[in-house]
Parts: C-alpha cells; structure tokens; sequence
C-alpha cells in the first residue's frame, strides 16, 4: 500500500512538472513570437528610415540644379533701386524706381550712361515740366494718366474721367471749339456762345514758352522724346475728346506740336490740319488765324519747323477743295 501511494504520488509529481514544463515551453514560445514581431516591426521601421534618408540624399543631391533659378527669381523680386529726378527750372523732385523708369527707352540709355550722377542716383531734367512729367510718370506705373480713358458702354463711346460739365458758365468772347475734335465727328461748331468749363483742365502752361497749350499735345511730344509709342496712341486719342477749346490754344498747340515732333510722325499733325479745315469757318473770323499765318509760326518760340504747319495747311485745304469740286462734279449732271 505504501508502494502504490507513493508510486502515485511521484506520478502525481511528474504529471505536475510535465505540465509545468508545457507552460515554461509555451510563454517560451509566446515571447519568442513577441520578440520576433516587434524585431519585424522595428526591421520596417528601419527601412523606412533608410528610404526616406535615400529621399533626402537624392533631393540634397537635385538641390544645385535647382537652387540658380530660386536666386534668380529672389533677385527678380529684390526691390529696384529708387532714382531722383530733378525736374524743371524750379527743381521739383521726383523719385522712381529704377525698373519702371527703363521701360522708356530714353531713360534706359541714360541710366546706363554716364550721364546719371552714379553717387546719389540723381537725373537732371531741367527743360521739363513738372506737370508734364507727372503725368509720363504716371503713365509708366499705372498705364494711364489723369484723366483716365473711361469706356461707356451704354453709349459705345469713351470718355475722359471726371470730363462732366459744371454747372457754372462763364462768358468767353474768343471763338471755341464745341463740339469734341474727333475724325469721326461730322463737324466742328464755335462762336461767341459762352462756354461751358470743364472739371478737367485741358490746358497746361510751358514757362519755356510762356503760354498755355493742349495738355495732351504736350505730353504727346514728350512721349516722342522718351520713346513712349504707347503713350503717344493714348495722348491722341485723349485730345479727341477734349472740347471748348479757343481757337488761339488750337493753333499755338498745333505749331508746338510741328515744332517737337520729326516729320515722319505725321499722326498728330494730321489730326490739327483736319481740325482746322473742318472748322475753317471759326477760324476764319478769328483774328488769331491770321495773325499767325502773317507770322508764318515762329521757330524761337514754338520750335524749329513750326512754321511748316501753315504750309501741310495750304496743301491739304487745297486737295480738300479738289475732292469737294470732285464730289460737286459727280451730282452735277454734265451737258453739252
């Protein structure tokens, strides 16, 4: 009996530790499992890391390639260095950047000249206007100068900013221009009739010269000695909308104009001899009109080659009359 009980017992014992082992041998194997998944996980992690070094390797090896054009556009957007202008006999100052002064061609040559003082960043302009130069450099920053080129779409038709008549009418005994000298307007009306003023100032007045001009027509002729075609097309156009202009301002501005423009632009020049042959019967009671063809223009006040505008007169006034005797011929019937 003592023999069975204890051969029962160490069976009991054995069973115990046979089961004990099992348990050892499966957190064994369990940790083992854990161990293994956390060595992948961390092994991915790794690979990770090594792929996005080799990403950054490549992209730190792609950055010279890249890196030129980004200076280049930095530089592109540095700040243009500031010039000083000093315009007119007064020395009015005005500051421009450089980049936008170069888009005229005369200060581009300037600029890159000696001409400029290289210390102070100083142009010298003392033969302009100051409110001639205004509107130029307003021109090169914004397009357009006061008063702006409006589009009315209603009427189909373009405007002068703020060009609204005033309510206020002033007597003006000097024969005008009424009605807006277009090429496509039917005719030019003017007389005694009181004027109406308009909130634009048409005029500006050249101390070299000592009168009032058409503003337009000035800045016309600056725009031919900067190089600025574009504002040349904008002054024209704007200077066929002006209105209630005296006959005087007309033929001063014109002969300025023959003055300071070459004779290969004949664009404004066309634009006064139309003007006036098609107004010729306001300028005919003018006593203006004839004081100045006497004259014959006068080259030390308006230019040299200002006397030359009474002459393309004569010429076109004259092939005027041929197409009108043309014309009067064709309704005529003929008979023998």
């Amino acid at each position: 009996m003592f023999k069975r009980s204890f051969r029962g017992r160490d069976a009991h014992a054995s069973h115990k530790e046979a089961s004990a082992t099992m348990d050892s041998q499966h957190r064994v194997d369990k940790s083992a499992r854990l161990t293994t998944r956390k060595g992948s996980a961390r092994d991915a992690q790794q690979k990770a890391s090594k792929l996005q070094r080799s990403l950054r390797d490549e992209e730190a090896s792609r950055a010279p390639a890249t890196a030129e054009p980004a200076k280049l556009g930095d530089k592109s957007l540095a700040p243009s260095p500031i010039i000083t202008l000093v315009v007119g006999s007064e020395g009015r100052l005005f500051a421009a950047h450089e980049d936008v002064l170069c888009q005229a061609p005369f200060f581009d040559k300037v600029l890159r000249g000696r001409v400029v003082d290289a210390q102070n960043r100083r142009i010298s302009l003392p033969d302009e206007e100051p409110e001639v130069f205004s509107a130029v450099l307003e021109f090169l920053y914004k397009g357009d100068y006061y008063p702006r080129l409006l589009h009315n779409k209603q009427r189909g038709s373009w405007e002068l900013e703020d060009s609204l008549p005033c309510r206020r009418v002033t007597p003006h005994t000097t024969p005008t221009i009424h009605h807006s000298p277009q090429f496509n307007n039917g005719g030019g009306r003017a007389g005694p009739s009181p004027q109406i003023p308009s909130a634009v100032e048409a005029t500006v007045y050249l101390s070299s010269i000592g009168q009032h001009l058409l503003r337009d027509t000035v800045i016309y002729c600056t725009a031919e000695r900067y190089g600025l075609e574009e504002l040349k097309r904008l002054a024209l156009r704007k200077q066929g909308l002006q209105t209630g202009i005296d006959v005087g301002t007309i033929l001063r501005s014109a002969q300025y104009c023959y003055g300071h423009t070459p004779d290969s632009d004949s664009r404004l020049r066309a634009h006064y001899l139309a003007l006036i042959i098609r107004c010729r019967k306001t300028f005919k009671r003018s006593g203006t009109m004839q004081a100045e063809m006497e004259k014959c223009g006068n080259s030390d006040v308006y230019g040299d080659g200002s006397g030359k505008l009474f002459f393309d007169l004569f010429v076109a006034m004259c092939n005027h009359l041929d197409d009108v005797i043309e014309a009067s011929n064709m309704r005529t019937p003929k008979t023998v």
